[in-house]
């Protein structure tokens, strides 16, 4: 393909995604295919000639189109937003046209230092601490990773080998081996799975801590377990804190668990990957109680700040502890310049040595947006669950399990769990909308969330419409059913009375009343 064949292809796909975009919403949020529905389609080895970009194209309609959950329709509820805007979409193009791999200063200048800037602005933007800024006087800074997973393990590992340096100083009769095997991580059970794979990938113990009744893991709760485990001879290394869980969006007591891990000496991370970007506005500024005392924070631009996905914002309070944990340095990664500027080489932030040039699409996705386009997003989400909590709460067949927070709604069908598992298998076999359930303790529970792009208060309409139509059918097939019951109960037994009856005349010989 020459740069004219790309030029007429990458129009025509532009034009393609923007159709797409407009035409969103006539789509059912979820495909209608069976799993291998592909395998059928293509063909079984790479084809020898190259093919003209429009069959492909055309390809991707009939073929890629039909397998897709759209998670970019306005009647997308499940989990959490998968952003994206036109603006990101420039940008994650021209970041694939220059083919950058920042993974130090010298590999491409404007890479690095256009992440340092990028950082600082959202850093600035969320009103957290001056100590996690590259402007400030402190070793602090932010680093683009590709999700809340990888932040979360890069923090745990900074954590584990930062701890083994301190206590083989503390107790020089313990060799490295079995300070390793005695290392403790807790996190809360409100918390998202990628936690638990952290530790499980850097072989660190953890313990998730139960939640209060309002579903926060409070600084006793740590405090508790912090005391039994030292007494056990074990060493507490990293609490991570989650602002925005994942069943709920539960904001757990950053205050609180900042307060026990600064007198125990353990790091403290908070994964604000959804809810973090309530910090931009002045009337949630009491989820920015507690952020001066943690020593790293990670929030995902590709949830709520309309940059598409992979692009997880990660802060350090001290970079050297990450850094200094993952420096190997080979003689040819080594340049002039390193270690004689404010830059980073951003390597030794990351699990990996290659990284992409995501700040780019940041950037743009900023200066088209702007700061206060950005807040006014966050706030229209906040309206559309609020106006879909009023429904809810307007219908007594409903009750809400959990407080609104941001654009997620908690809710289920009074009654068994089976009503509210029912009814979410009636939304998913008609996919006009997409939600998923979740549970605390013995409750089941449904999550709507405010998603997709664009999404407008008759998306709200259309999605409450179809839930309660669907509730309606649920409740009277449970009517029905429960009403059938007595019925065959009462023909049962009149069929064994009568049974009884006629023993009971063959016993006595009363031929002619049996007859």
């Amino acid at each position: 393909m020459d740069s004219k064949e790309f030029r007429e292809f990458g129009k025509a796909a532009i034009d393609f995604i923007a159709d797409y975009m407009d035409t969103i919403r006539e789509r059912d949020v979820l495909p209608s295919v069976s799993p291998g529905y592909l395998f059928d389609l293509l063909p079984k080895e790479i084809p020898e000639a190259p093919e003209k970009w429009q069959n492909i194209l055309s390809d991707i309609n009939t073929t890629i189109m039909p397998g897709l959950t759209h998670w970019q329709s306005p009647n997308m509820h499940a989990y959490y937003p998968t952003a994206t805007s036109f603006p990101s979409i420039v940008g994650e193009m021209l970041s694939s046209g220059f083919g950058v791999i920042g993974f130090s200063w010298i590999c491409s200048p404007a890479c690095t230092e256009l992440e340092v800037v990028v950082m600082d602005w959202l850093a600035k933007f969320l009103n957290l601490p001056s100590e996690f800024l590259h402007s400030s006087e402190g070793p602090g800074g932010g680093v683009i990773q590709g999700s809340a997973s990888e932040s979360v393990l890069v923090a745990v590992l900074a954590a584990r080998e930062q701890a083994v340096k301190r206590i083989q100083t503390e107790h020089p009769d313990l060799s490295e081996s079995e300070i390793r095997g005695r290392l403790m991580a807790y996190s809360g059970d409100q918390s998202n799975s990628c936690i638990e794979k952290a530790c499980v990938l850097s072989a660190v113990p953890y313990r998730l801590l139960p939640a209060g009744d309002d579903l926060v893991l409070h600084g006793e709760a740590l405090r508790q377990a912090v005391e039994e485990d030292k007494a056990k001879g074990l060493f507490p290394i990293i609490c991570i804190a989650t602002v925005g869980t994942t069943g709920t969006c539960a904001y757990d007591d950053v205050q609180g668990l900042g307060q026990v891990c600064k007198e125990e000496n353990i790091w403290l991370h908070v994964d604000a990957a959804y809810a973090g970007a309530a910090f931009a506005l002045p009337e949630y500024n009491e989820l920015l109680r507690g952020l001066e005392l943690v020593d790293s924070l990670n929030f995902n631009l590709h949830k709520f700040l309309l940059v598409n996905f992979d692009c997880c914002a990660m802060w350090l309070r001290d970079a050297n502890q990450v850094s200094d944990s993952f420096n190997v340095d080979r003689i040819y990664l080594k340049h002039k310049y390193e270690g004689k500027s404010q830059v980073p080489d951003y390597r030794h932030w990351q699990i990996s040595l290659g990284r992409r040039f995501r700040a780019l699409k940041v950037w743009i996705t900023f200066r088209s947006i702007g700061a206060e386009g950005l807040r006014a997003h966050v706030r229209k989400h906040i309206a559309l669950a609020e106006q879909f909590e009023k429904f809810v709460l307007n219908d007594k067949r409903f009750e809400i399990v959990a407080k609104r927070a941001l654009g997620l709604v908690c809710f289920r069908l009074r009654g068994d769990n089976s009503l509210t598992t029912s009814l979410l298998d009636r939304l998913m076999d008609r996919k006009k909308v997409y939600l998923i359930q979740a549970k605390y303790k013995d409750t089941h529970f449904l999550r709507f969330v405010v998603c997709g792009y664009n999404a407008e208060e008759k998306d709200v309409d259309f999605a409450w419409k179809e839930i309660k139509e669907q509730a309606e059918l649920v409740l009277g097939s449970n009517k029905e059913n429960k009403s059938i019951e007595p019925l065959k109960e009462h023909a049962v037994k009149n069929d064994v009375g009568q049974i009884t009856e006629k023993i009971a005349l063959l016993l006595s010989s009363d031929c002619e009343k049996l007859q």
